[in-house]
């Protein structure tokens, strides 16, 4: 008996939320020969369109190759060679705007967390792997999903997913081709002045002693509402105890007690 073959299936999203693709490959539909090596590199060149080949040149020759191109290459043979071929659902990727998701059937061999530290590699098809290897795609001592998530980071993108899916025993990695929210420098500024304000109410602070927040005006140099602002995110912190409502509120700094 002639088992039926995993299936395997591409698709660009043209919508999000809605079933409609700009571009989709499918191993059954019977236009190509359907298998894992013609899938990879059919499905490679489509991955790599948008992908920004920054100009170099070596030997009189440009480089269009990129450390994420050797990502994105480890990361769909890795979502081939750790597929389970014999599980009830294929294997999927889909492309979108500013995403890539592999989604392959199979839980994660050596677990989710040694995967991510890499080291160890416990291959599900290491036939597969060896035709990777042969020609240079891929990674023997499990160092291609932390590299992935290196270049990930030098890049300056949030980091990659990893996820295992029990239901129906599915590894879902899905890479966003987004930056990172940085911290404003403004922002940074403004967290070590309000600090520097802390320090200062708690410096001229009597520890036995109940003060109110007109006292500190010239301290800290704002207006006394704005003390009441420090007094209550400080009281939040643990760093004075306060007493009466916010109009006639007053403040006492904790002693620590060292035992």
């Amino acid at each position: 008996m002639t088992e039926k073959p995993l299936n395997m299936l591409f698709a660009i999203s043209g919508f999000y939320g809605l079933t409609r693709w700009n571009d989709r490959l499918q191993s059954s539909s019977g236009e190509w020969s359907g298998n894992v090596c013609d899938f990879y590199f059919k499905v490679y060149n489509k991955i790599i369109k948008d992908v920004k080949v920054p100009f170099k040149m070596s030997g009189g020759a440009r480089i269009d190759d990129t450390p994420v191109h050797k990502a994105l290459r480890e990361a769909l043979a890795n979502c081939l060679i750790h597929a389970d071929y014999h599980g009830l659902r294929g294997i999927v990727i889909r492309k979108e705007a500013d995403k890539l998701i592999l989604t392959n059937p199979g839980y994660i061999r050596t677990g989710k967390k040694q995967m991510r530290l890499g080291g160890e590699s416990d291959p599900r098809n290491k036939a597969l792997m060896k035709m990777f290897n042969l020609i240079n795609i891929g990674e023997r001592a499990g160092s291609g999903v932390p590299n992935i998530f290196n270049v990930w980071a030098d890049e300056g993108w949030e980091e990659p997913i990893i996820e295992e899916r029990f239901d129906l025993d599915r590894t879902v990695l899905t890479f966003s081709f987004v930056k990172k929210q940085a911290i404003k420098t403004s922002n940074k500024k403004q967290a070590i002045k309000t600090q520097e304000k802390y320090e200062a109410i708690l410096n001229a602070m009597q520890p036995d002693i109940w003060h109110k927040a007109s006292e500190f005006e010239n301290v800290v140099g704002v207006k006394e509402s704005q003390i009441k602002d420090l007094f209550k995110n400080m009281t939040e912190q643990g760093m004075i105890v306060s007493t009466g409502n916010i109009k006639g509120r007053c403040i006492r700094k904790l002693i620590q007690i060292n035992i």
